[in-house]
């Protein structure tokens, strides 16, 4: 009879430790590289690339049309979605690091993976990392170079000193795979960018070395796999677990696999927008074949607008990667960092639900740490991140969760979003140069003023400085703006 007892004890005691590891979903965060509002056929009804999988997703759970990334471009983004903190706020006040640059997010931080960690997690970043790391130097007085890289040492300060328990991506500043700390094999041969196959276009900001056999069509399939098999293994084990897959996607080099060619009706790009939704799929089947999509949030987002090459796509394909709106990667406006978000959550976000809430991917880390149960620190961490868990919940809202978004660009310039209101602290949104046929196509009328000011609930494309009009708008959004620069933005 004791025996007996005993054994019923211990039964009610995993009884209770499955159902407080069912409490913590597991988190699947998908961060696209240069993908376009429009170019998710769930955003875009006109849009000529099939995106089955994505649309999935939505249907599934919410889609938000009023989602921004942090910055116009990558690395800011990237630090942003895992501290929670405007990325201005660090030693990167404009562009993005170099594949050689020391690791951006300081050592000790409070990251979106270290968080999840202290709650029990496993952690794995798949993928794009973009943040910087130290290798061990042949010559210690030299620069950090492929040549004088000490490849066969590990490298330090790197994805798993930012709180990710496993990584796989790529060990810049070469083309080469990194598993955790260590390269898998060394990068030995020439890779000259600027020679590269009729069917890929554009090269990736780097020329060096690559290993062996490397090309740039086998890192999709080899993050998806690398993914996949994490989530296998963390599902038998009952452990809760966190994946940050962010592929180099659609980002140059636009390079589709063969089975993607003629896709879709927006040439190579759109191919590799399809290649992208295969990839989503792929995780979505994992999580579906364990079990595991039940007790899973899963988040979809890019780290800013579409690239240049976007205006030649309105062009050739009639295909508008923003959806109309102005702007491109890099740029203040709407196009440079109006991101799709899409988030489900079976029997917690209802399916099909829509939110035109105005949110910011360093949310992320207030939320999930209301997800969790994280009480965050009162002050030095996630300054910039508001819990959007009620907005993701599709709860009925009183009134907006952030009180403004800071817009960050390629150059270093800014803006403060509050309301419809959208302010620019520059004469010009644009860090790239607005095509001609575009801004004929928006309707832009030009102007000379120093600042500009635009209501998007009128003017959605911004066409219309309205500066001149409403100077007390400007002058209060100015204000807010110096404030938010100097302090955190949760006051």
């Amino acid at each position: 009879m004791k025996n007996f007892v005993s054994v019923l004890v211990l039964l009610c005691l995993i009884s209770v430790l499955q159902a407080a590891d069912s409490s913590r979903p597991n988190i699947v965060l998908i961060l696209a590289d240069d993908l376009g509002y429009g170019d998710l056929s769930c955003n875009n009804p006109v849009s000529k690339i099939p995106t089955l999988n994505l649309d999935r997703l939505a249907s599934e759970g919410i889609n938000f049309s009023d989602a921004h990334s942090p910055s116009g471009v990558c690395s800011p983004t990237r630090y942003g979605v895992l501290t929670g903190r405007y990325a201005w706020r660090s030693r990167l006040k404009r562009g993005v690091l170099k594949g050689s640059s020391p690791p951006l997010i300081e050592r000790n931080s409070l990251t979106l993976p270290s968080m999840l960690v202290s709650k029990g997690y496993a952690t794995a970043a798949f993928g794009k990392w973009h943040l910087g790391r130290e290798w061990s130097l042949v010559d210690d007085a030299g620069k950090v170079t492929p040549e004088n890289i000490a490849w066969n040492e590990p490298a330090e300060n790197c994805p798993l000193d930012a709180g990710f328990t496993y990584y796989y991506g790529l060990a810049k500043p070469a083309w080469a795979f990194m598993e955790n700390r260590r390269v898998l094999v060394e990068p030995t041969e020439p890779f000259d960018l600027t020679n590269i196959p009729s069917h890929i276009i554009g090269g990736n900001n780097n020329r060096g070395f690559r290993e062996p056999g490397f090309t740039f069509e086998k890192m999709i399939p080899r993050w998806v796999d690398k993914a996949d098999a994490f989530i296998r293994r963390s599902a038998a084990s009952e452990t809760p677990f966190f994946v940050y897959f962010a592929p180099i996607c659609p980002h140059r080099p636009i390079n589709p696999n063969q089975e993607f060619h003629g896709k879709s009706e927006c040439g190579v790009f759109g191919d590799f927008v399809v290649e992208l939704d295969s990839a989503v799929g792929r995780l979505l089947e994992a999580l579906d074949e364990t079990g595991a999509a039940e007790n899973t949030l899963v988040l979809f987002s890019a780290d800013n607008g579409a690239e240049t090459n976007t205006y030649d796509h309105i062009k050739d394909y009639e295909h508008w990667s923003s959806n109309g709106l102005r702007g491109a990667k890099r740029d203040l406006y709407e196009g440079g960092h109006h991101v799709p978000f899409l988030a489900r959550w079976p029997g917690q976000i209802p399916a099909g639900a829509q939110s035109d809430e105005v949110i910011c991917l360093t949310d992320i880390m207030a939320t999930v740490a209301a997800v969790v149960d994280y009480d965050l620190p009162s002050s030095g961490a996630a300054e910039d991140s508001y819990n959007i868990l009620p907005a993701l919940l599709a709860e009925k809202l009183d009134q907006p969760i952030r009180e403004a978004t800071v817009h960050h660009s390629a150059q270093g310039k800014f803006a403060i979003r509050q309301g419809d209101w959208v302010y620019i602290d520059d004469p010009n949104g644009a860090d790239n140069k607005e095509p001609e046929h575009v801004l004929t196509a928006l309707g832009v009328k030009p102007d000379d003023e120093q600042t500009e000011l635009y209501n998007l609930a009128r003017d959605p494309k911004q066409t219309t400085n309205v500066v001149k009009r409403h100077p007390e708008k400007a002058a209060a959004l100015k204000s807010l703006l110096d404030r938010y620069r100097t302090g955190p933005s949760s006051l």
